[in-house]
């Protein structure tokens, strides 16, 4: 990902959409850029686009608030003590994690795409 994206498809790419109707969460990501100064989008005709940084950045957020459970004033407080050195080891180990639900998430969502192949069939259309 060299490339920008925009907000909607962090969402995606970070899993955060609304699990009934796959509406990604946008406000969720603009309020994270209000509390965490670290997360910087460019902003092109007043939309925000997000390097593959500001990415991995709200990927370690995400990961610390919702799979470590901690609150937005621990965040802040770990960024604000590790700001120069964010434990390289535990910071590389968060990522490997989020890769590897990633990874469990599309896996999951293949099987079931295989299961409904193999219940429905292809349809001929010969």
């Amino acid at each position: 990902m060299n490339k920008l994206v925009n907000i909607s498809e962090v969402c995606k790419i970070l899993n955060l959409t609304n699990p009934k109707t796959q509406k990604p969460l946008n406000h969720v990501i603009r309020y994270w850029e209000k509390e965490f100064p670290q997360i910087k989008p460019k902003k092109i005709n007043n939309r925000r686009y997000y390097s593959k940084t500001d990415v991995d950045l709200i990927r370690t957020i995400k990961s610390l608030l919702k799979d470590q459970k901690l609150s937005i004033n621990g965040v802040k407080q770990i960024f604000k003590n590790n700001t120069k050195k964010l434990d390289e080891n535990n910071y590389i180990s968060l990522i490997r994690n989020n890769k590897k639900k990633d990874l469990k998430l599309k896996s999951l969502n293949l099987l079931k795409k295989i299961e409904k192949l193999r219940i429905y069939g292809k349809k001929n259309t010969s």
